[in-house]
């Protein structure tokens, strides 16, 4: 027995709340990858760079998979 409100699979569709939400995330992202792009730039120390370079990877796959899940919405 499922309780009140809940489904086995999510909606096709993605409501405005959604997108407002999924909108922030990539804005966020990308502003992060950016910002820790130039911020490696300028850091001279190779330990605090390399700390850097990878927290801005990681915005940035969290950037891509979140336009990976956009785009499957589209195609569905």
């Amino acid at each position: 027995m499922q309780p009140y409100g809940s489904t086995q699979q999510p909606p096709q569709i993605i409501s405005t709340k959604d997108l407002s939400y999924i909108s922030d995330m990539l804005s966020w992202n990308l502003g992060a990858f950016k910002k820790a792009n130039f911020y490696a730039t300028q850091c001279q120390n190779p330990e605090v760079k390399e700390a850097i370079e990878q927290a801005g990877k990681l915005h940035q796959q969290h950037y891509e998979r979140l336009l990976v899940h956009l785009n499957q919405q589209q195609i569905n």
